[in-house]
């Protein structure tokens, strides 16, 4: 997965102290500090930030509740709508959504409600006997779900809920999918993750197989004729191209599976650090790259993008992060070239300087060059192929690199649904795959019981 950068040396200082680097980027909220945030809620009557919240969590009640000292009320209240609560608390972007519609951003204060801290609060701080959630009586019917991220998890936690049975097929050696993989190393630290996945599966009722592929061993046609429903939850798992000569030199790779090494990484010595690093793009993935290679101390890291910053998918608060960290941020710059040594290693890349002409990007003919050990895409993903090769598969309805879905996550071919970043709508974020997940779940659940009655 690294081996683009094997040319590189590694990190200079010890795993204890890289170790450092990757700590919590927000600390936990003390009791006290929690007690004094939540008195702070108005509880609003149709509170605005209920209504923003991709997974429908009831934001006040549960603030009142750890204002009550009610911890486990709390959590049950937030797992109830996001059984991954916990890591959203940590990387759902809280600055664009509740605590952007808090009221309490539009008075002398102008400081929202600490509401992902407060979550986090809750759900780090609950201490069940058991899991909080029991399953339903057995429908007797089995759904087949590809892919353990969010939207998968998500989905077969509330199928089984509903008292079926489920088996999530997935392709890595462990469940979380974008939670395990693609989130920064500071933003989800140690094997939370992981933890979040077993405190799901408690309740029991889904089987996880790993190492299943689809498209290799593992193929609709087949899920389809042997389970009652197929749930998609395959995420982006492509690397989009720059479309350039030397794309596949040794030190540029895409910056999505550096950031699944270092997050899989037990010693972080073991990884490749070049000296100057380019990071392109402008989303979340493309600051976490930038922000993680800078704190396992590369020198001078640029972040690369070819319009401006109010154009950037990264929230203004990732952008801080960015600068914080010391990365360089260079805007209105298309890539235009690889720059190659004698060797055929990256040593930098030539840019075309852009700009806006009647609402269309266009190239200024003007130039700039940057050295670099190593170049890290971050230009978004898309839907691997590979995954939806057999025929069934192919009678997918898409809409450019996505699968079309209706509003109840139905995909064209009847009993399969999809969900997650690799349907239509939605925002790419965890908490929105989350959300689709658990529709779809009631969805499937409710079309197999009304073919239950129909017969």
């Amino acid at each position: 997965m690294i081996d683009s950068l094997k040319h590189l040396p590694l990190a200079t200082v010890s795993n204890g102290e890289l170790a450092e680097h990757f700590t919590d980027l927000a600390p936990a909220l003390t009791k006290r500090q929690a007690a004094i945030e939540s008195a702070r809620c108005l509880y609003c009557y149709d509170a605005p930030c209920t209504r923003i919240c991709p997974s429908e969590i009831d934001v006040a009640s549960f603030i009142r509740n750890i204002h009550d000292q009610n911890i486990n009320g709390a959590a049950a209240g937030i797992l109830k709508q996001n059984i991954l609560g916990g890591s959203c608390a940590r990387v759902c972007p809280t600055e664009i959504l509740c605590e952007d519609a808090c009221v309490r951003n539009h008075d002398e204060e102008g400081q929202p409600v600490k509401i992902g801290l407060l979550q986090r609060h809750a759900l780090d701080n609950a201490n069940f006997a058991s899991h909080p959630f029991q399953r339903a009586a057995s429908t007797g019917k089995k759904i087949a779900v590809v892919g353990a991220g969010p939207a998968g998890l998500s989905c077969a936690h509330r199928l089984a809920m509903l008292g079926n049975d489920v088996v999530i097929f997935e392709a890595r050696e462990k469940s979380g999918g974008l939670n395990e993989y693609g989130i920064a190393k500071y933003k989800l630290t140690g094997d939370f993750a992981q933890k979040e996945v077993e405190f799901l599966l408690e309740i029991g009722g889904i089987e996880v197989q790993h190492g299943r592929v689809l498209g290799q061993n593992l193929h609709l046609k087949d899920l389809h004729a042997q389970y009652d429903a197929v749930f998609l939850g395959l995420g982006l798992n492509a690397s989009r191209q720059l479309g350039l000569t030397g794309e596949d030199a040794p030190g540029l790779m895409a910056a999505v599976d550096y950031i699944a090494a270092l997050r899989q990484a037990s010693d972080l010595t073991a990884l490749p650090v070049p000296k100057r690093a380019i990071v392109i793009g402008a989303g979340n993935t493309a600051i976490d790259m930038a922000v993680q290679i800078k704190r396992l101390g590369a020198q001078d890291v640029t972040l690369v993008y070819r319009r401006g910053y109010d154009a950037m998918s990264a929230t203004g608060h990732e952008q801080e992060i960015a600068k914080l960290n010391h990365v360089r941020m260079r805007t209105w710059a298309a890539p235009l070239e690889v720059l190659l040594d004698d060797a055929g290693c990256v040593q930098g890349m030539r840019f075309e300087e852009t700009r806006m002409d009647n609402g269309k990007l266009i190239g200024t003919g003007a130039f700039i060059e940057i050295a670099a050990d190593a170049v890290f895409k971050a230009i978004g993903q898309s839907l691997d192929p590979s995954g939806i090769s057999d025929e069934m598969a192919q009678q997918l309805e898409r809409s450019g690199d996505k699968i079309k879905v209706d509003s109840s996550f139905r995909t064209v071919l009847p009993g399969v649904y999809a969900g997650g970043d690799c349907v239509a709508p939605g925002q790419d974020l965890t908490v929105q795959a989350v959300q689709h997940g658990k529709l779809a779940a009631m969805a499937i659940h409710n079309d197999i019981q009304s073919k239950v009655e129909a017969a």
